[in-house]
This record gives structure tokens, C-alpha cells and sequence, in this order.
């Protein structure tokens, strides 16, 4: 629990990291100072692209007391706004999943290589980032992730492609932690009939997870410079958030 009177720091910056195949890609990291050891995050950005709000939910773990690393998803894209760079990756179709896994590890592997790390990680992802998030959660050893209202997750036979070859949903049986999954129940990516299609899944493979549904809600409802923006149900889950990342990162 902060106090008025602890020392508080915090140090962030663009860093270069090896993502998949070896590629080089940047990163935005943001770390408490001080000797730790601290758990890590990662935070697997949305369709819209690496952008602002990214930065700033880096620096909101950070200041909870969380190494966070942002990895750029679309470096391999080419650069400009955010906006530009993520119409262009849109239009190409995403990311292939496989690329995707490749750089989360990426990141995962150097929050865990840092000497203040307590080697506990979560991964915490919304929009596409939350589909990727339960991808990278079923592939890769975290220690708690967080789905923020990611569609498909469940998909049609029809949807699938040599991106995304295999639904996240059929990765249930490999999930390797426990899953915190927030949802708006006016969204319609995911609908709520797919947010009952994953609970079910969970549940059937006998899977540690907390699913929270909000009404009056919709897609994006943490976005505050959006409309989609939601402040009660937004405080909510950002409280929900810490509370399960309290339970399984500490």
C-alpha cells in the first residue's frame, strides 16, 4: 500500500531487445529503482498500434511496483505515428501469432535476465493483445495473465489463416497460469456468447481464472481518450488488475 511518506522512482526508456528469430526489435521499459527484486510484466500492446496509451499503462505498472516491458509488435513495419505503422500492419492482415510469441518471449526473457527481478512475470494484453495474451499465456511460462476484452479468441474454422492458424480458445488445455479476463457486455468482439464459449473451455480443462463482465460497457472501456471510455467500470478493473496480480506475483 503506497504511503506519503516511501521514496518513489522510476526510470523509463526505449530499449532494444531480441524478439523472434533473433530479430531486433525496440521495447519501452519502465522499472521502480531501487534494489527490488521486483515482478515483471509485459504488456502486449493493442491493434491501434505501440502506442501512448501503452507507454503510460507501462509506467502505471511500473509505479505499482512492476518491471514492465512494452515490446514493439510492428518494428518490422516500419516506423512513423502510430497510427500510420498499425493501418499498414491492419492492411497486411496483423501479425502471424508465431512472430507475435517470438517477441513476447523475447521480452519475458530479458525482464527475467535483470538482476531486480524477482523472476515472477504476468503478461496483461487488450484488444488484440488480449488474444495474444491468452496465446502467449498457453505457450510460454508466465506466471499470470490478464485478458482484456480480446477477440477472437474464439474463432470460426472459416476465420483461421497461416497467421492464425489454430484458435486461441483450442490452446486452453496447454494454459500455464492462471487467467484474469475483463469484458464489456455490450462488446461485440468478443460477444458475450464467446466470452461463455472461453469460460466454458476453462472450466472443462479445470483452469485457475477470474472472468469479470461489466454492463454498460463495450470494447476499449479503459481508454480514457476515447468514447468507448467507461471511468466506473475502468476503476474497477484496473482494481481487479492489481488484486490478482498481488495474489500471483508477490
Amino acid at each position: 500500500m503506497y504511503q506519503t511518506n516511501q521514496y518513489e522512482g522510476m526510470l523509463s526508456e526505449t530499449v532494444i531487445i531480441r524478439g523472434a528469430n533473433g530479430d531486433i526489435i525496440n521495447a519501452y521499459l519502465a522499472k521502480p529503482l531501487g534494489p527490488g527484486p521486483y515482478p515483471g510484466m509485459v504488456l502486449i500492446h493493442h491493434l491501434p498500434g505501440w502506442d501512448e496509451w501503452y507507454r503510460e499503462a507501462t509506467r502505471k505498472f511500473a509505479h505499482h511496483g512492476f518491471i514492465t516491458i512494452s515490446p514493439n509488435l510492428y518494428y518490422r513495419d516500419g516506423h512513423g505515428t502510430p497510427e500510420d505503422v498499425a493501418a499498414k500492419v491492419r492492411a497486411a492482415g496483423g501479425v502471424p501469432d508465431s512472430q507475435m510469441l517470438g517477441d513476447v518471449e523475447g521480452a519475458l526473457r530479458y525482464l527475467r535476465a535483470l538482476p531486480n527481478c524477482s523472476g515472477k512475470v504476468g503478461c496483461f494484453g487488450t484488444c488484440s493483445g488480449g488474444r495474444q495474451t491468452t496465446i502467449a499465456a498457453s505457450n510460454l511460462n508466465f506466471d499470470a495473465a490478464i485478458d482484456c476484452w480480446g477477440g477472437r479468441v474464439v474463432m470460426a474454422q472459416s476465420e483461421l489463416n497461416p497467421k492464425n492458424p489454430v484458435a486461441p480458445v483450442d490452446m486452453t488445455k496447454d494454459l500455464k497460469c492462471p487467467l484474469l479476463g475483463l469484458f464489456g457486455n455490450d462488446d461485440q468482439a468478443p460477444t458475450p456468447a464467446q466470452v461463455n464459449q472461453h469460460e466454458e473451455e476453462l472450466k472443462k480443462h479445470g483452469k485457475t481464472y477470474e472472468f469479470h463482465r461489466y454492463d454498460g460497457a463495450g470494447h476499449g472501456f479503459f481508454y480514457y481518450d476515447r468514447p468507448a471510455y467507461r471511468q466506473e467500470q475502468a476503476v474497477d478493473g484496473w482494481k481487479k488488475v492489481f488484486a490478482f496480480l498481488e495474489q500471483h506475483l508477490s
